[in-house]
């Protein structure tokens, strides 16, 4: 028995999913059929023998050798004070099922002394919760460990009737070992992606758990990051070269991949042409973003495939535990949109940003709450302020623009950029739209008995111009309350109007036809070509603030705004300057002949019983018979003139 104790472990049985030091050695299997037949001493210079040859066999060091020889002995041990008790207890004739019974016990007193003491090891080396660290070992050992003891049972059994039954213990062990090797091979195939090699995503789940956990119970504030990378014009490969120079392609960017990350990083593939890596024990983001660029750097040589070379780059998304969550599915989903920022910014690397969710819990609670206030027929807080335009040369107020404000019933004042955002991704901000049109065509009636004519500026997304209901939607609105079409304008920004001014240029045309003024937003801030704006039907354009605000520090943003002025001019477009804050700034934009202003030098944004109370105390022409018909003012109105260059 000894000598094939030696030989079995030439081949021995790593469960599945572990590494080799978690291997189970056959010889077990004869060292235990040895203590039952013989005694511990014998079982034991069997198991050492064994430990030695497999040891050397596989280059261990000795302290590791002598390690497991202790750890065999004392589960060796455990088991022969088992049989002890058992042969003790029970009589001479006791039936062969209460000796089997002692040999079953006796294995499994073998197997708790053994695997207990090698987590314990485990456990004083590499610290965390003492209980998974004891439980870990069970499921995947269990079985393999098992099948050898009990048959180290029936080995001693049959040794006892003849030496020569002893071999034909080869072929069951050859099984074991056989199935041991499948079942390696089938679980190492499970955790791979088929085409790359590389780790799949269920991996990828696995692993990332496993540090957060590791982390979570570090004292130290661990870091580490997952990135999400997806190659640009992939699918322009597939179609232009088919599926099998695509998978080609793909194989050789996971070796770049492969080659590129650190040492103890893991890279996956997670379908498709989107890959993800794990980057641990980070000192801070910048560790992140430099392998996410190193990453990029190494995809920018083509990859040759049948002599072709072929372009790559890929966009990346990077999320940060704990920063960005502390679980696969919320890190991933950070990543992903922070891969998405990153292609719309174009410039390939991007770190999750609050700003950039759409589907944030706040954003997504906002657009809940948004439809419910759109649906109430107070408006749910929700409320249209106006801010006076002021012709520059006059100081008279020649119209509004209005502007939308939410109290929300638990998160107070909800600021309109945020609201935008979360609105302009979902089909609520179609609702939105509508809502807001309705509000201000209404004001506008109120407005009509008050003699008080003025064009009022709504803004409206690029996705409500994507198809034509907008403007039946206006129809209907002008005929229902009488308002001409004249008094209503509809601004769109530069940079929304100019990502596709194909797909709006028919609805702008019927706006246009309808008498409804089209004004480009935030102009200056865009890439606005000279064909654009003149195959736009548009009535005015908007300096951006930031230029405006800018003008009197800085020449730049003053000869920006000049342009604009002149190129707006040469149309024969109506200029309208935003965020006018001071009267140089005022005055600047009446020497370089800006037709219409607004801003905090002239007024705030007001509600509509306010901006009248703000037009009565004004000097403008007129505006004193329209005092007797006003309601007092509303106890935040903004009041006071409105300057002309001439008076000022």
């Amino acid at each position: 028995m000894a000598a094939m104790a030696l030989a079995a472990d030439a081949f021995p049985m790593s469960p599945p999913g572990r590494r080799m030091s978690s291997a189970v050695f056959p010889s077990i299997c004869f060292s235990f059929a040895v203590l039952i037949d013989s005694n511990l001493v014998a079982a034991l210079l069997v198991q050492a023998a064994a430990v030695v040859v497999s040891s050397w066999r596989m280059k261990h060091r000795p302290w590791r050798a002598v390690f497991n020889i202790a750890q065999y002995a004392i589960a060796l041990s455990a088991a022969s004070a088992v049989i002890h008790v058992g042969a003790t207890l029970l009589p001479v004739d006791a039936a062969p099922g209460w000796t089997v019974l002692v040999c079953v016990l006796a294995a499994v007193a073998w197997f708790l002394c053994k695997y207990t003491t090698t987590s314990l090891a485990v456990w004083l080396r590499f610290g965390g919760p003492l209980w998974p660290t004891l439980r870990a070992p069970f499921a995947p050992e269990a079985l393999t460990t098992g099948a050898l003891l009990l048959l180290g049972v029936i080995l001693a059994a049959a040794a006892d009737q003849s030496a020569l039954y002893v071999p034909l213990a080869i072929i069951p062990l050859i099984a074991v070992q056989r199935l041991a090797v499948l079942s390696t091979e089938q679980t190492r195939l499970a955790r791979l992606d088929a085409l790359t090699g590389l780790a799949n995503r269920k991996v990828l789940i696995s692993e990332v758990g496993a540090i957060a956990a590791e982390y979570a119970r570090s004292p130290a504030k661990a870091r580490f990051a997952l990135l999400l990378l997806d190659l640009d014009r992939f699918k322009h490969v597939n179609d232009a070269l088919g599926h099998t120079v695509g998978d080609r392609l793909l194989v050789a960017v996971a070796d770049r991949l492969a080659k590129n990350i650190r040492e103890g990083d893991l890279v996956a593939r997670l379908g498709g042409d989107e890959f993800a890596i794990v980057s641990g024990r980070l000192t801070s983001p910048d560790d992140a973003v430099r392998l996410a660029a190193r990453i990029t750097e190494a995809l920018q040589d083509p990859v040759t495939l049948d002599g072709l070379p072929l372009d790559i780059s890929g966009s990346i998304g990077i999320a940060l535990y704990p920063e960005h969550g502390t679980d696969f599915a919320t890190l991933m989903r950070h990543a992903d949109v922070a891969m998405y920022d990153a292609k719309h910014r174009g410039d390939g690397i991007a770190v999750y940003a609050a700003e950039s969710d759409h589907n944030s819990p706040r954003r997504l609670s906002l657009v809940a709450d948004l439809r419910k206030a759109l649906e109430a027929p107070d408006g749910g807080g929700l409320t249209v302020f106006y801010q006076p335009q002021i012709e520059i040369s006059s100081g008279e107020v020649v119209g509004v623009e209005a502007l939308l404000r939410w109290q929300h019933p638990a998160y107070g004042p909800v600021d309109p950029e945020e609201l935008i955002k979360a609105a302009e991704p979902s089909a609520v901000m179609r609702q939105l739209t509508r809502w807001v049109l309705a509000e201000v065509v209404a004001q506008l009636a109120r407005w009509r008995p008050m003699a008080l004519r003025l064009r009022c500026a709504v803004n409206v997304s690029v996705r409500d111009l994507h198809n034509d209901d907008i403007v039946e939607h206006v129809t209907d609105l002008l005929r229902e309350y009488g308002v001409t079409a004249d008094q209503l304008q509809l601004e769109i920004t530069e940079e929304g109007l100019m990502a596709d001014p194909n797909r709006v240029l028919a609805t702008l045309a019927k706006l246009d036809k309808l008498g409804v003024a089209i004004a480009l937003d935030d102009f200056g801030t865009g890439y606005s070509s000279m064909q654009h704006l003149r195959r736009l039907p548009l009535a005015e354009v908007k300096i951006d603030r930031t230029f405006v605000f800018g003008m009197r520090d800085d020449p730049d943003d003053a000869a920006i705004v000049s342009s604009i002025i002149e190129l707006a001019g040469a149309l024969g477009l109506r200029v309208v300057a935003e965020g006018v804050e001071d009267e140089p700034t005022w005055r600047m934009l009446h020497k370089q002949g800006c037709e219409v202003a607004q801003g905090w030098f002239y007024a705030r944004p007001m509600p509509a019983e306010d901006l009248l109370a703000w037009i009565a105390r004004t000097t403008l022409p007129g505006a004193r018979r329209l005092a007797s018909r006003l309601p007092a003012a509303h106890p935040h109105a903004i009041v006071g003139p409105a300057p002309s260059p001439e008076s000022a």
